[in-house]
């Protein structure tokens, strides 16, 4: 974290935070802090039902905390090849630092990773309050004919679902009831596709297959789409929409140079990761827990 970052994070604290700049003398000033807890990653084991496994992700994901300090910790770049995001991935299992929302979907989907019954799939909202717009992200899941949510957020209804919804339209209707009682009109919904379970591959992952105006359908309409794609879905009959793809390209009056249709999935392998490190200086890890737990809310 560059000296910039990190005193643009302290002066978000001292924003914030009830007692002001107090808190953020008392972290930095003090000459020892509790060495933060390291929670275990959680194991698959035979004897677990999906639920029971998707509910043990979901308690790890609480242990690491929702990071209230204003500085996300780990660069997720939504255009990346999933193997790129996976390593990302393993660098949180790591570090046990707060995660946001976006991280939380990428967490997930490396924990779920394995699970072939398990369909894992992006599900965004664009919502209004007070004049503002906000973003929020969880993972879809679909097991069993079953849909249910795996995420983080600052609202514990905004997070994670029971796998217990018959449909797609049910699962993302009680988010919106849930965003009803904050005060949240939903204006986008974006679905996503089916994110492959191989760890390795160079495919990106697909965010809004599906965009959803909501603001301006009846439920009755929101409903009826949200069936057919999750149909669709079900029969693998989507395919995704990349930019990389040629067809899609062809399809918008654009021709793909020689060299860019030659180019091969093992020459964009060896592009280099250019992920900065998310902590350079020793003991930082105790002070971002601490911040994170002061601001707590």
């Amino acid at each position: 974290m560059d000296g910039q970052t990190w005193e643009r994070m302290w002066g978000h604290v001292e924003r914030v935070h009830p007692d002001g700049g107090a808190v953020a003398a008392a972290i930095r000033s003090a000459a020892r802090l509790a060495r933060p807890s390291v929670p275990p990653v959680p194991n698959y084991k035979l004897s677990m039902s999906i639920p029971e496994w998707l509910q043990a992700i979901q308690t790890y994901m609480k242990m690491l905390q929702y990071n209230h300090t204003g500085t996300q910790f780990f660069e997720i770049r939504k255009t990346r090849p999933l193997s790129g995001l996976m390593e990302t991935a393993k660098e949180m299992t790591r570090e046990s630092l707060p995660i946001k929302c976006l991280e939380a979907v990428i967490l997930g989907i490396y924990l779920t990773n394995g699970q072939p019954s398990v369909e894992r799939f992006p599900i965004s909202f664009k919502t209004h309050f007070s004049g503002n717009y906000f973003h929020h992200v969880v993972l879809g899941i679909y097991c069993n004919g079953r849909y249910g949510s795996l995420g983080m957020s600052r609202r514990s209804d905004l997070m994670d679902k029971p796998l217990t919804y018959r449909t797609l339209s049910d699962l993302i209707f009680e988010f919106e009831d849930s965003y009803k009682k904050y005060l949240h009109s939903v204006k986008k919904v974006k679905i996503g596709l089916y994110v492959p379970h191989e760890p390795h591959s160079f495919q990106p992952i697909e965010w809004k297959q599906l965009v959803l105006n909501v603001s301006k359908m009846t439920r009755t309409e929101v409903r009826k789409e949200l069936e057919k794609f999750a149909r669709d879905m079900r029969m693998k009959i989507l395919k995704p929409s990349s930019a990389h793809s040629p067809m899609k390209e062809r399809s918008r009056g654009k021709s793909l140079s020689p060299r860019r249709r030659q180019a091969s999935p093992q020459r964009r392998a060896c592009r280099r990761d250019k992920s900065p490190a998310v902590v350079d200086k020793k003991g930082d890890l105790a002070t971002l827990n601490e911040v994170g737990y002061q601001l707590r809310i």
